[in-house]
């Protein structure tokens, strides 16, 4: 199948996202053709009060527990794209995103991907965070969920979605995936997400915090000890 022929479905887990999500969308809309282009909004608040927010009436929106796996498993059972791409509510795509992701799928070079990752501010020491993760996933081929994460709604459904943790699923998937020895392309196209978590909590706590967080993982601490740990901090 052409990339001209292929749909895409953009998944977006939200909470408390309500100012920010219309802004979202239209955002996304200026990136492809509203017949190629499927947005999903899958909010975990269980009142809804991100998509009651929403203006646009085409938006496919659901409600699910807490949690981007599973908010994310939820709007993958919704999408009817050929790809799928799971975007945090604080990134933003780089142009022409929607248009690469469907000719990197087409051309079957690999079976999923993202992108780099960029840091929407001015300021230097970002610059550093930046080369440092994109030096990491061009080694590990391991690219985290703020990247945003995109691969075939069928092959996602073959290896059985993100698993249902509260932590790490992005790593979980993209390590899976490695396993199987398939392989994960890295657009080197930078998405921009917001540096607001770094600002709020401070850029060495919130790195050094990450990478324990990381390490933890890898040595086969549970993603609900990891969980319960970064939520207290």
């Amino acid at each position: 199948m052409t990339s001209c022929n292929q749909r895409a479905s953009v998944i977006l887990p939200v909470l408390r996202e309500a100012e920010n999500i219309n802004r979202i969308i239209a955002d996304l809309r200026a990136q492809a053709a509203s017949d190629r282009t499927e947005i999903i909004v899958v909010d975990g608040d269980p009142l809804g009060g991100t998509i009651s927010a929403i203006k646009e009436k085409s938006i496919v929106t659901a409600l699910a527990p807490a949690g981007r796996a599973r908010q994310m498993n939820c709007g993958a059972s919704l999408a009817t794209g050929d790809v799928l791409l799971f975007l945090h509510a604080d990134t933003r795509l780089p142009p022409k995103a929607l248009a690469n992701v469907l000719a990197v799928m087409a051309s079957e070079r690999c079976s999923a991907g993202a992108f780099d990752l960029g840091i929407d501010t001015a300021r230097g020491i970002f610059r550093i965070t930046e080369c440092y993760v994109a030096l990491r996933t061009r080694l590990t081929r391991v690219p985290f969920g703020d990247q945003a994460i995109f691969m075939g709604r069928d092959y996602f459904f073959a290896i059985g979605g993100y698993k249902d943790i509260p932590l790490m699923e992005d790593v979980e998937i993209m390590k899976r995936i490695r396993k199987r020895g398939d392989r994960i392309c890295i657009i080197p196209d930078k998405i921009m997400t917001s540096p607001r978590r770094w600002e709020q909590e401070g850029i060495l706590f919130c790195t050094f915090r990450n990478w324990a967080l990381q390490a933890g993982y890898a040595l086969g601490v549970p993603p609900e000890q990891l969980a319960k740990w970064y939520r207290a901090h």
